[in-house]
């Protein structure tokens, strides 16, 4: 006995992660200089810092199939599969200012960061 599916629609799922136009524009400019053998940019939550995780922006040079992806004007934009539910909800900006630049992260996850806000608790 054989069940068939008529009928059904499959909803396209939101990404875990928002990407600004400014993370988008950052993301293509790594991306024009990467190494030869990188395929993306990869996001991840190492443990790390005084509060237990971290944001990690890298090079990928393979996909990994538990990886979200997301493609971008500019590249490949990976979400490691592991950080992904530390990550939903989130919004990543690029900001740039007279004394420093970095990706910023806006996560409703995050129950609590250290001082330096270099980590942060789920």
């Amino acid at each position: 006995m054989t069940t068939e599916m008529t009928g059904t629609k499959v909803r396209a799922r939101p990404a875990a992660v928002v990407l600004t136009p400014g993370a988008e524009a950052r993301i293509a400019e790594l991306m024009s200089k990467a190494p030869d053998d990188a395929i993306g940019v990869k996001l991840s939550t190492p443990r790390r810092g005084c509060s237990g995780l971290a944001y990690s922006v890298d090079y990928v040079g393979e996909a990994n199939a538990f990886d979200e992806r997301i493609e971008t004007p500019g590249g490949l934009f990976f979400i490691d599969g592991g950080s992904v539910l530390y990550l939903v909800g989130s919004t990543m900006d690029w900001v740039e200012d007279d004394f420093s630049a970095g990706f910023v992260f806006n996560n409703p996850n995050a129950k609590g960061s250290c001082g330096c806000g270099e980590s942060f608790t789920v």
